[in-house]
């Protein structure tokens, strides 16, 4: 367990090093996250730090909300603040909650050019002839 700790803070640490002196517009932890998912999908490294990695996983995720505290506290600290800009703040969350799934729909879209279209057409006759064996309608 205390490997796959090393290893997720030396990815974060690792990618906080590399937006510094890079200067790409991207927030360190979101370059480590990359360079784990790269080290991995490495056929040689790949097996040797899965393991220890989803030992450490698993209970980080089974306690993610408690992440949301700060935040929480946050905005409890500054009340004020959203109840001033509570709309706008809103409408900038939901507008880029939606741009950000089209944009991923978009690149799913593009990076899997065998998936079948979404149109009515693309699928298929649509009648009693169709229905599954166990659909309650037949």
């Amino acid at each position: 367990m205390l490997r796959g700790l090393a290893v997720l803070l030396l990815c974060q640490s690792a990618g906080e090093v590399l937006a510094r002196l890079t200067g790409l517009p991207l927030p360190g932890p979101v370059l480590g996250l990359l360079l784990l998912w790269g080290a991995l999908s490495l056929p040689m490294l790949g097996p040797w730090l899965r393991t220890p990695v989803a030992a450490v996983a698993e209970p980080l995720l089974s306690h993610l909300s408690l992440l949301f505290v700060p935040v929480g506290v946050g905005v409890v600290a500054h009340l004020g603040l959203v109840g001033e800009f509570g709309g706008r703040m809103l409408a900038a969350v939901v507008l880029s909650t939606w741009i950000g799934m089209a944009v991923a729909a978009l690149a799913l879209r593009a990076g899997l050019p065998g998936l079948p279209g979404l149109s009515p057409a693309a699928a298929g006759p649509a009648g009693p002839d169709t229905a599954s064996p166990t659909d309650p309608a037949r």
